[in-house]
């Protein structure tokens, strides 16, 4: 089980604690009340999704002894434009860099994320759609992106 704890710390900031004792504050803009301190909710669920399939990758391509150089994953999403506003599609471009990496093995990684491991991405693929790229060594796959 896990488990976690928000507390209020005034006009919309809340710091939370999760059950392996590491705190966040997350906080909305000014122009609804808030002070800015902190990435918003909606932020953070995208960067869990990110979090989450970045975590899975690194494993995976671990587990086929090839070693990676960089990697980061960029993410986007839209949201619906009535409450509860969730999100309608999200977009992530992962970007490596690695002598070893190939595209195939780096899209199996990805795919097996997105469709098998990441708990984040398998709870948000209810309500909304999640595309991918890559960029490998500074060429895209595919071609045509999704993120601008």
């Amino acid at each position: 089980m896990f488990k976690g704890t928000v507390t209020w710390q005034g006009g919309m900031c809340f710091e939370g604690i999760s059950g392996s004792n590491h705190r966040v504050i997350m906080d909305t803009g000014k122009e609804i009340g808030g002070t800015d301190r902190g990435p918003r909710p909606t932020e953070m669920l995208l960067m869990a999704l990110a979090g989450c399939s970045g975590i899975d990758v690194v494993h995976i391509l671990e587990k086929m002894h090839l070693t990676i150089d960089e990697f980061s994953v960029a993410v986007e999403g839209d949201r619906a434009e009535v409450d509860p506003k969730f999100f309608t599609d999200i977009r992530l471009l992962y970007s490596l860099k690695g002598a070893q990496l190939t595209p195939d093995k780096v899209e199996r990684a990805i795919r097996l994320s997105q469709e098998k491991y990441c708990s984040v991405a398998n709870n948000l693929n209810k309500v909304s759609s999640i595309v991918f790229a890559f960029e490998l060594n500074g060429q895209r796959f595919p071609e045509e992106g999704y993120l601008a």
